[in-house]
């Protein structure tokens, strides 16, 4: 894949940071050292590309890449690296759907299917009313709870193929359900429930109560 396959083929005549945003980039460029600002390109590629309805055109690159003193191809190796930073436009809800190994071995398949059942995509691609965008990546870190979705910034943990169907109608009546765990479950805790520390927890049950019967 070139880099003109993940470029927008049309692209905005100029990009300017919104005064909100110039602050914004103020703060964060004052984080690093002279000389270091380049350090600063993650965080404002993200500024750009939330500024820009969730992508980001090739003017933002040069903006970025002037602003921080960087080659405008580092600025690009940088945004094209990464699947958290879209330069083609997306859907108002963009599906990233994990698929490493532990995704894999809990179902992500079964979330594919579902995705290209209800909404006719598979990765890569939109829906032709521009609301759904579907993308697989690699691991979003949070393996204890596979199968994942993330949406927009929020992830949809512990789905299944009828769970993944209750999402996507959820989000094509704009009403969002509520983000976490679909089973429920809070945090990382096992399905079976809490699996350490239950003996020390007993224990200062056990001193409570021989405490309280000690004073009476």
């Amino acid at each position: 894949m070139s880099i003109h396959d993940l470029v927008a083929e049309k692209q905005p005549e100029k990009f300017e940071f919104s005064p909100e945003n110039e602050a914004v980039i103020k703060k964060i460029i004052a984080k690093y050292p002279k000389g270091k600002q380049a350090s600063a390109v993650m965080p404002l590629l993200d500024l750009a590309q939330r500024q820009n309805g969730n992508w980001i055109p090739m003017k933002a690159i040069e903006v970025i890449a002037e602003l921080l003193g960087m080659a405008r191809i580092r600025v690009l190796e940088v945004a094209s690296f990464y699947t958290m930073y879209n330069l083609k436009p997306v859907g108002k809800y963009f599906l990233q759907l994990c698929g490493t190994t532990p995704c894999m071995l809990r179902g992500s398949d079964d979330i594919a299917r579902c995705i290209k059942d209800k909404l006719g995509i598979v990765s890569g691609q939109s829906t032709e009313d521009g609301k759904f965008s579907i993308l697989e990546v690699e691991c979003l870190g949070a393996c204890v709870n596979a199968p994942i979705v993330q949406v927009n910034d929020d992830f949809y943990e512990d789905l299944d193929y009828d769970s993944m169907e209750v999402l996507i109608d959820s989000l094509y009546n704009d009403k969002p359900l509520p983000f976490g765990s679909a089973k429920g479950r809070y945090g990382s805790q096992a399905e079976t429930g809490p699996t350490s520390l239950i003996k020390m927890k007993r224990k200062s049950a056990t001193i409570k109560k021989s405490k309280k019967a000690s004073v009476v």
